[in-house]
């Protein structure tokens, strides 16, 4: 049952920005129907038209604008670290638990969670898609096994879809890739046992620089070849499949003909810059709408 449309103290409407040409095309050579681009072009930038490769035509969708209601602004999140001390892990789980605690008090209509690593956490609130409420719950230099082990914090709140990307850092520290696959069976089970109707959602992992990225832990980098992720994110989609969970692949929006990060979608070469984020952004978009 859906509660009334309320947020943590106001109603927080999104309305995406504009699509950039960029995005479309990138979304497009990799396997997104062209079609539902256009038609999500259509709705977001009624009357304007947009380059799209010859032959494809251009679906139109005439709708009327309204204002957006002003966000309440909210605190920026800490500076993304990889490595946080014992005390700070757990000084920032207490404060997620604080923001699961006004949501629970105050139920959205519609309730979306981000659940990972350093890269969800620095997802900038205003490029999260749709007019949903969202709940930030990453925290930098996270693993599987510890995502697994603070999912009861959301056990009061009714989130219609959490979406989940976690790994990456669980590589760097030297897990094996059975460990990193059991915890996100182990994830999926326990979220669809508490919450049974909300939808699940793991993203793929998404590629690096290697050896030429510039973030200062670059040399472990290049003891997870881009191949690895590859390979564990094809059995993660069988995991998805078997456990009941959406299986999400954005790491071949992210990747360049190289094999590596694409160098114009990341800051130091493991994580994202804001273009990579409205990339992000227009692949969460269309796959709530397919």
């Amino acid at each position: 049952m859906k509660v009334a449309p309320v947020s943590r103290s106001q109603p927080v409407s999104r309305v995406s920005k504009p699509i950039p040409v960029w995005g479309i095309f990138s979304l497009a050579t990799n396997g997104i129907l062209l079609v539902t681009v256009m038609i999500l072009i259509g709705r977001q930038q009624a009357d304007e038209s947009l380059p799209v490769p010859e032959g494809n035509p251009v679906a139109t969708v005439e709708v009327t604008p309204t204002p957006a209601p002003t966000a309440t602004p909210v605190p920026s999140p800490e500076p993304r670290v990889e490595e946080l001390s014992p005390s700070t892990y757990q000084e920032r789980v207490q404060r997620l638990r604080e923001e699961v605690e006004a949501i629970a008090a105050n139920p959205p209509e519609r309730l979306y969670v981000l659940a990972g690593d350093s890269i969800s956490l620095s997802f900038p609130e205003e490029l999260l898609p749709l007019e949903v409420t969202w709940l930030n719950q990453g925290i930098s230099g996270e693993g599987s096994q510890g995502l697994y082990e603070r999912l009861p914090l959301l056990d009061d709140i009714r989130p219609d879809k959490i979406f989940v990307m976690i790994g990456i850092n669980d590589l760097l520290r030297g897990e094996d890739d059975e460990t990193v696959l059991e915890n996100h069976r182990r994830i999926i089970k326990d979220i669809l046992w508490i919450h049974p109707n909300t939808e699940v959602v793991i993203q793929s992992m998404l590629p690096h620089r290697g050896k030429n990225a510039t973030w200062e832990g670059r040399e472990k980098l290049q003891d997870v070849p881009n191949q690895r992720i590859e390979r564990l994110n094809e059995r993660l989609a069988a995991i998805a499949q078997v456990e009941g969970a959406t299986y999400l692949n954005l790491y071949p929006l992210f990747v360049d003909d190289t094999g590596y990060l694409n160098p114009a979608l990341t800051t130091d070469g493991l994580h994202l810059n804001e273009q990579g984020y409205e990339l992000w952004r227009i692949a969460l978009t269309l796959a709530d709408k397919l």
